[in-house]
């Protein structure tokens, strides 16, 4: 059956990176860039060196630094009108999945009336966004090469999926220079939200011979190098393989989806504002473990790219080892347990699976959940 895939018409990677950026805007035939980011960005020097780049190259801008973690439709409608106001034609994003996601809300609300509700789903808006130059900062969601972005309805208290290819990024950057001031916690959190990115994209219903070439590859390079990221944030090259590993998968998931792992950790998320990759990492061990049976030899090949030898061994055996490194990865990279140490309540296991049912991921495992599934694997991962 045929299939559309879709990327950024431009990716600009390694070291420096953001000194290549000038020439792509000046192409753009744009007139002011409205910079989305956050605050920890700011402080953090970070984002002063992007606006060098843009005070260089004579290009107008206006600063749009208050997107909070896990962005919400209240943020996203304040970038909007700091974008309108300020007579912006075009966005420069710059963070991790927060800033990213923000920033395709805004440049789509931007060319497209009504709420950022009206487009939770698949595919619903008419117009192309904004043009948007995506710097990304962390090596976790590759948010600057998906056609995906999350905003949290404070209202539900429900993390929207939004998968929609008019969001894409016209120019994705990725500079692993700029994420060597990121602290260990966060190094590992956003590292382990890319190997399940890359894990469950590589497992899901939606994974192609084609998605299977950037997940395999990302598998081997994040796990390769994300202890070596934690260990020595000023390790270039480290910094640079997860840099890689991460954009690699984003543009297998965004092209194959993902699956429960996702559904359950958005709700998580939504429900309890706790970072994204942290849940994650927490559930994968316990996601993949339900679908061991349904996958085939795919376990198979995550654990040899995760430097497993899986040489005589049984397929039951295989699944065992595949999870368990999984396991020691998280464990090695210093993320939390369970559930319980991060604030999740038992209680609250029923809402949140009937929540993660109708997450629009949760069509792409490859294993149907039923609730009473969904409620054993939070049980697991407690």
């Amino acid at each position: 059956m045929a299939r559309t895939y879709y990327f950024p018409p431009v990716v600009i990677m390694e070291p420096g990176a953001i000194e290549l950026i000038a020439p792509e805007i000046k192409r753009m035939n744009v007139k002011k860039a409205l910079v989305v980011t956050d605050q920890v960005l700011v402080e953090a020097g970070i984002v002063q060196d992007v606006l060098n780049v843009l005070d260089g190259a004579k290009v107008p801008y206006a600063l749009f630094s208050d997107v909070k973690p896990n962005p919400t439709v209240t943020n996203v409608n304040a970038g909007l009108q700091a974008l309108q106001e300020n007579e912006c034609d075009f966005v420069v994003s710059i963070g991790g999945g927060s800033p990213q996601d923000t920033a395709k809300g805004i440049a789509i609300l931007a060319t497209n009336p009504g709420d950022l509700r009206d487009y939770e789903g698949v595919g619903k808006t008419a117009n192309k966004s904004l043009p948007i130059v995506a710097i990304n900062t962390t090596a976790g969601t590759a948010s600057e090469a998906t056609i995906n972005y999350v905003i949290t309805d404070e209202e539900r208290k429900l993390k929207m999926v939004i998968v929609d290819p008019n969001c894409l990024a016209t120019v994705a950057v990725n500079d692993p220079v700029l994420m060597l001031k990121m602290p260990k916690s966060l190094t590992a959190a956003t590292g382990m939200d890319a190997l399940t990115h890359a894990i469950e994209g590589y497992t899901t219903a939606g994974a192609s011979r084609f998605t299977d070439l950037f997940n395999l590859e990302a598998i081997k390079a994040i796990s390769g190098s994300l202890r070596q990221a934690v260990e020595d944030g000023d390790d270039l090259d480290a910094r640079d393989a997860m840099a890689y590993g991460q954009f690699v998968t984003g543009m297998g998931f965004s092209n194959g989806g993902l699956g429960i792992v996702h559904s359950m950790a958005h709700q998580l998320g939504g429900f309890y504002d706790l970072p994204h990759g942290v849940c994650n990492a927490i559930l994968l061990p316990y996601v993949t473990a339900f679908n061991a049976d349904a996958v085939g030899d795919r376990l198979k090949d995550v654990a040899q790219a995760m430097g497993v030898d899986t040489s005589r061994r049984e397929p039951k055996e295989i699944n065992i080892m595949a999870i368990d490194a999984i396991k020691k990865l998280s464990k090695d990279v210093g993320i939390p347990a369970g559930l319980k140490e991060i604030g999740v309540k038992e209680e609250d296991f029923s809402e949140l699976a009937d929540l993660a049912l109708a997450d629009i991921c949760t069509g792409g495992n490859p294993k149907c959940p039923t609730k009473e599934d969904v409620i054993a694997i939070y049980k697991a991962a407690f």
